[in-house]
């Protein structure tokens, strides 16, 4: 496309509304006020953080659900005015001197899963936010015409404004709005932006792009709040981007009450990690990448979506692949100081396909997620086909995981003849077919073909392909990887009745960032009962919740393992980095915090978005349940691939002799052996969460968090 001037640009801008404001100082880790925009009326507010929001939501997710809780009604849906939009940060988030603390988190009603989401995000937007003045941005309603949202902390102001020129696709409006509000390296450093591309205005399973300057490599660079939609709740209000200005950045900018804590902390784990990390993870080195190898020698690694868990094609996109291809000029972390820079990138792709063909680009990435999704559950083993599906989805806003796994489902359902050529309008969807992959983006992001289709979801296809091409429904629903509809994140769990759970009772759905305890079940055999499982399933979820809460990225929590480590009662919960998060919370809020009320601020929050979930419609138990590849073999070729391996489980598990039976047998016999085992499990955790039988929570947990609000009354009352 033709280089758009940024001078002209924003001539072209129209001031909508404007508010100004007295910008203060962040105290202890609050600004102590949240922004309103509506962007139907015009209306710009301030609305005060309480000490009572803080002391029952902290922050964050917390505060974000609060806000939206209280805007919508129980009928609301993701394309309502009424829907928000809330991007927060936290009370922690923006400190220099700890790694991971750059967070940041969307809350919306989600176009895809059609109940509430949670997605948090790297970058500089959610500190920077803070920074301007605001805990949380608050949008609802819906432009008449596309909108730019300009918070300049800078100067006290906030405008909506007409934006008729700009491009949709992230890395280009990154680009341009960089250069229209920051003329220099250290302005644009203080620029950061929230965009989503032209799918977000087809499909429901875009997310955000969050923007940062990258002045050592002179690059906009990206993160994402991929999961549940958000980007396309962005796109549906007509915003092509929210910008945030802060350009006065320094050490002290979080008011922390006792920095000498912050130091204490950051001084450990900042050791630690230059003296492990090349030996550990090395994801200074690799990034997240370095799991390939690791799920794949432990059978973990999707495959052909997820039937198997091993390829031997896999070192073909391993870490020592994308090592050999990151750019190496300077650190790689995605907020100020953080020391596990594993926020590697690709320079110099030439792009072959699409809108951009022949364009030079740089790709940040890839992810392990990405490569889950991308590379081994497609059967795509080119690295730079890898990377051009990594930079298609990105600038088009489209999650690289809900992408993959629909991907994958169509593909095996064109393997089984579900669809053919003509359905597909002459595609052929057979595994490893990278061009089709990339042809069914380009489709979503116009908006037209096939991709659309597939862009709309695992859920949806497997609805559609049995009311309109005739497939078995019991099969669809066994092969189709998505929980609460939402496609599941990229390890298996077959043999893990722990992972399982951690799936399929997540809060958003299918999501690994609640609970990961594979390794935890199976490796350290550290979960032998179902009351240890259930203990991991709400202990994991959360402390996972409570990084959340803060605006804090959970890699430096267990990817760098400390000595102390070795004799720890409980080492997966790497005890150490636990007693550094409570000096950050005390190191920042000047309050003392013990882990028992860390747990208990995070159960605050959790238990809030079941009964949002509950208000719309969805949580309870029905909805808690996996397909059943998730749970076990769920065709021939599954069993067969490991046919001793559960011919073994057979006889020592089930009590039941595979000798001169069936496959179908069998995987009848260990199918109702799983079944059982995972109900167990379900009934276990809650149990321990306070929840009834059907997953509510019940009215004395609500009375002992002290969420006992009436509307919640009422809402239990109405659902037990």
């Amino acid at each position: 496309m033709t280089q758009l001037s940024p001078e002209l640009v924003l001539q072209a801008h129209k001031v909508v509304s404007e508010f100004n404001y007295e910008r203060r100082p962040v105290e202890r880790g609050y600004a102590n006020r949240t922004l309103y925009i509506n962007l139907a009326t015009g209306e710009i507010t301030s609305k005060p953080v309480t000490q009572k929001m803080k002391d029952l939501f902290t922050g964050g997710r917390g505060f974000a659900m609060w806000l939206l809780w209280n805007a919508v009604a129980d009928g609301t849906t993701w394309d309502d005015p009424a829907n928000e939009l809330i991007l927060a940060g936290g009370p922690i988030g923006g400190i220099t001197g700890y790694p991971g603390s750059g967070k940041m988190t969307a809350v919306t009603i989600s176009p895809l899963t059609h109940s509430i989401i949670d997605s948090n995000g790297g970058g500089y937007f959610g500190p920077y936010l803070k920074f301007a003045g605001w805990d949380a941005l608050e949008i609802q309603g819906k432009a008449e015409k596309d909108v730019i949202i300009f918070i300049d902390g800078d100067n006290g102001r906030v405008t909506i404004e007409e934006a008729p020129l700009e491009p949709v696709d992230t890395h280009l409006v990154t680009r341009l709005i960089t250069e229209i509000y920051g003329k220099d390296d250290r302005q644009r450093r203080g620029i950061s932006i929230v965009s989503a591309g032209q799918a977000a205005e087809h499909i429901p399973m875009c997310g955000l792009n969050i923007s940062y300057w990258d002045p050592r490599r002179g690059e906009v660079r990206i993160k994402q709040a991929a999961r549940g939609g958000a980007g396309t709740v962005l796109r549906d209000k007509k915003i092509k981007a929210v910008v945030v200005r802060f350009t006065e950045m320094s050490g002290d900018a979080n008011g922390c009450a006792k920095p000498e804590l912050v130091r204490k902390a950051g001084a450990r784990i900042n050791a630690e990690i230059a003296r492990f990390d090349a030996s550990q993870n090395d994801m200074r080195g690799n990034g997240t990448p370095y799991l390939i190898e690791i799920m794949n020698r432990f059978d973990l690694l999707p495959c052909e979506n997820f039937r198997y868990g091993a390829d031997p094609r896999a070192s073909q996109v391993a870490a020592e692949v994308w090592r050999a291809m990151y750019d190496r000029r300077g650190p790689d972390g995605c907020w100020y100081g953080c020391t596990m820079a594993c926020a590697h990138g690709v320079p110099h792709v030439h792009l072959r396909t699409g809108p951009y063909k022949g364009d030079v680009v740089f790709v940040d990435g890839p992810e392990y997620e990405t490569l889950g999704a991308l590379s081994t559950n497609l059967a795509i083993y080119n690295p730079q086909d890898v990377l051009e599906l990594n930079f298609y989805c990105d600038t088009y806003g489209i999650d690289t995981i809900s992408v993959g796994d629909s991907i994958a489902f169509a593909m095996e359902c064109y393997e089984y003849g579900i669809l053919n050529s003509d359905i597909t309008g002459g595609l052929a969807l057979t595994w490893g077919n990278a061009d089709v992959a990339l042809e069914l983006l380009h489709q979503m992001a116009r908006g037209d073909g096939f991709g659309v289709v597939v862009g709309q979801g695992v859920r949806s296809m497997k609805k559609l392909f049995v009311e309109k091409y005739g497939a078995d429904p019991a099969l669809m629903q066994d092969i189709a990887m998505e929980v609460k509809g939402m496609e599941i994140s990229e390890y298996m769990s077959k043999e893990s009745l722990a992972q399982q759970g951690g799936y399929a009772l997540a809060s958003k759905g299918a999501q690994h960032d609640e609970a990961w305890l594979t390794f935890m079940e199976l490796v350290h055999k550290q979960l032998p009962t179902f009351e240890a499982k259930a203990e991991a399933l709400h202990y994991f979820p959360m402390w996972r919740t409570w990084f959340s809460l803060h605006g804090l990225c959970k890699l430096p929590w267990n990817d760098i393992i400390p000595e102390s480590n070795k004799t720890a009662k409980e080492p997966a919960k790497v005890p150490e980095h636990v007693e550094n998060y409570t000096w950050l919370y005390e190191g920042v809020t000047g309050n003392p915090i013990t882990i028992d009320e860390i747990i208990l601020a995070s159960e605050r929050v959790y238990n809030l978005q079941r009964l949002f979930n509950l208000r719309m419609g969805f949580g309870t138990r029905q909805w808690d349940y996996p397909p059943y590849r998730l749970m076990g073999p769920a065709t021939k070729a599954e069993y067969e691939s490991r046919a001793d391996r559960y011919d073994g489980q057979l006889r020592e598990l089930v009590g039941f002799d595979p000798t001169g039976k069936t496959t179908e047998e069998k995987m009848a016999a260990l199918r109702a052996y799983k079944e059982k085992q995972y109900d167990l499990l379900v009934d276990a955790v809650y149990q321990r969460r306070g929840w009834s039988s059907n997953g509510i929570p019940t009215l004395e947990t609500v009375r002992r968090l002290g969420i006992d609000f009436p509307d919640v009354v009422a809402l239990i009352a109405k659902n037990s």
